[in-house]
């Protein structure tokens, strides 16, 4: 249902209001080069720190400029499973194509919390969604037996996944059926996820690169293995350089030494260390990008 290069794109800020200006012509530049989704209030889109408000807007903006031309796969997980339903809801009356779902995160629920989580999202809102495991950032790790569960839940629909685990990936592919979609969640696991089974990538680099990705998912999808090897290398610079802090610091900050977004944050986040900045400028230099 979903495949190929899905950009998890940022949440543009101007004098700490969403820019609605940027975020539109950000939307632009990446289906121009070639994206196959956008994922609006993700991680990299700031969405733990978006007031409620700000979140709908920008489902809402997003919607609106995509305009059908790519699937819109929202951001609506939450650490309160009341919230989940309250934000998935939202994205399908604003007309997002699906969901993606983080675990919830802090609570550290057991896998029936998890399940249970998740069959109570999908009782509640008649929209395809996608699982998101991250256990990086959540401090929960969903296993495969809760996933392939999950997966026979007609509206679950794929899983995102970025436990940096191939095995558990490997896992997932075999035990779900044929129409669940495995999409990579880490930049430098896309291609290996591939060659897992996976059929596309939720990534951090199609903000900048968006064409770059479209052409490795791409040549992996008309079998072309030796291009979509060579772009995966080509590309391991770029991606280790945009998590040398916490995402999205590095990437926003690409983004505006490209021209495209203010270099702003919401609190906790904040500008990049000096010496950081230097040296992701410098991967950006030998990228084309400045």
């Amino acid at each position: 249902m979903f495949s190929g290069a899905i950009v998890a794109i940022v949440t543009p800020f101007k004098d700490g209001n969403i820019d609605e200006r940027a975020f539109t012509d950000l939307i632009n530049f990446v289906i121009a080069g070639g994206v196959r989704g956008i994922v609006p209030c993700g991680t990299t889109g700031e969405s733990a720190t978006l007031s409620h408000a700000e979140h709908e807007r920008v489902i809402d903006i997003t919607v609106d400029v995509v305009a059908k031309r790519v699937p819109v796969i929202a951001g609506t997980g939450s650490n309160s499973t009341d919230e989940a339903i309250r934000l998935t809801r939202h994205a399908k009356e604003a007309g997002a194509d699906a969901a993606l779902l983080i675990t919830p995160y802090y609570n550290k629920p057991t896998q029936k919390g998890l399940f249970e989580h998740y069959r109570a999202v999908a009782a509640a809102c008649d929209i395809p969604q996608i699982l998101y495991n991250v256990p990086g950032r959540t401090g929960v790790n969903m296993a495969v037996e809760t996933v392939v569960e999950l997966s026979r839940i007609d509206t679950i629909v794929g899983i995102k996944e970025a436990s940096g685990d191939l095995v558990k990936c490997s896992q997932i592919v075999r035990d779900t059926e044929d129409d669940f979609c495995v999409l990579s969640g880490d930049d430098a696991l896309n291609y290996p996820i591939l060659c897992c089974g996976g059929v596309g990538a939720v990534s951090v680099t199609a903000n900048i690169l968006p064409d770059r990705l479209a052409a490795l998912c791409d040549a992996w999808g008309r079998a072309d293995i030796e291009s979509a090897r060579r772009i995966h290398l080509d590309l391991l610079e770029i991606n280790q350089a945009l998590f040398i802090e916490t995402n999205p610091i590095p990437v926003k900050t690409a983004l505006a030494l490209m021209g495209k977004v203010q270099e702003e944050f919401k609190l906790p986040l904040c500008p990049m260390a000096q010496a950081n900045r230097k040296r992701l400028a410098e991967v950006l230099r030998r990228y084309g990008c400045i």
